[in-house]
């Protein structure tokens, strides 16, 4: 496992997100290439063993805009087989998924045995932007928290282990990050409408935040603060606690090979493995 020690907060109940604390950095370029081969390479090995053991998990990303939550997800996806690991970018709802429950379509993600689902924002955004935008009335809004509970205890019940992360950063960062996407064209695109008019909300989305992360943040699926400022060591930060939830009590030796096939390989193909 890592040899550095994780960053991420769990808020205490009634703390803000404002409150979070200081934002480390990372002490090199060397020392966080070094780390992040060595994370990514452990994930590859839990992966295996979920194909292996046809065990499923969900994590989750929620973040302000601009935080660094598609970096961090790069980086944990970069050395995984792709077939195993699927990555599901949530927006708006369709008309159809508008006139069903909504966590109809997030139940269509749970992952088959074998394999991680990875979610850019989320079920949480009924008590986000739904919320703050007036998407969702205030009865729903209020409701869903049991309900985004009850989801998530259902699913880890059957087996699904969750890991949770809200990336944090400051205004004054993000605001650093909306001018170095104009300065750059091929970052432009990531800069909406929307994201300007939610900055000017701040505030609001601070409070419904702050309800998500006390109301939403269970024992068995808690919520991760990742102090974001400083990207290198937000995505080293993620790796580490998605190695540690996901390779908590998991068999990382390989299988043994199959009698059957060593002998194939040695009477058909004139072979021999050592062991």
């Amino acid at each position: 496992m890592s040899k550095h020690r994780s960053k991420i907060v769990r808020l205490k109940r009634g703390a803000r997100i404002g409150e979070a604390g200081a934002h480390p950095k990372v002490e090199s370029k060397k020392a966080y290439h070094e780390e992040l081969d060595a994370l990514q390479l452990q994930l590859l090995q839990i992966q295996r063993a979920y194909h292996r053991n046809g065990q499923r998990a969900m994590v989750v990303f929620q973040g302000w805009d601009a935080s660094g939550k598609g970096g961090a997800i790069r980086r944990l996806t970069e050395k995984l087989d792709p077939r195993g690991v699927r990555v599901h970018s949530i927006a708006a709802p369709s008309e159809e998924e508008r006139s069903r429950h909504h966590l109809w379509r997030f139940w269509q993600r749970v992952p088959i045995p074998g394999r991680i689902a990875i979610f850019d924002r989320s079920w949480y955004g009924r008590v986000l932007v739904e919320r703050v935008e007036g998407f969702a009335s205030k009865a729903a809004w209020k409701r869903a928290y049991d309900e985004l509970n009850e989801f998530e205890h259902t699913l880890i019940d059957d087996g699904v282990r969750i890991v949770k992360f809200f990336v944090h950063i400051d205004p004054e960062e993000q605001l650093r990050r909306f001018e170095e996407r104009l300065r750059n064209p091929y970052k432009r695109w990531k800069l909406t409408v929307e994201d300007i008019r939610n900055r000017e909300r701040w505030g609001d989305y601070e409070e419904a935040v702050d309800d998500m992360l006390e109301k939403t943040s269970t024992r068995c699926a808690p919520w991760n603060v990742v102090l974001g400022n400083h990207k290198w060591h937000a995505r080293l930060d993620v790796l580490r606690n998605v190695v540690l939830e996901l390779g908590r009590g998991i068999d990382l030796d390989e299988p043994v090979l199959d009698p059957e096939v060593r002998e194939a390989i040695r009477t058909r193909l004139g072979l021999s493995i050592n062991d």
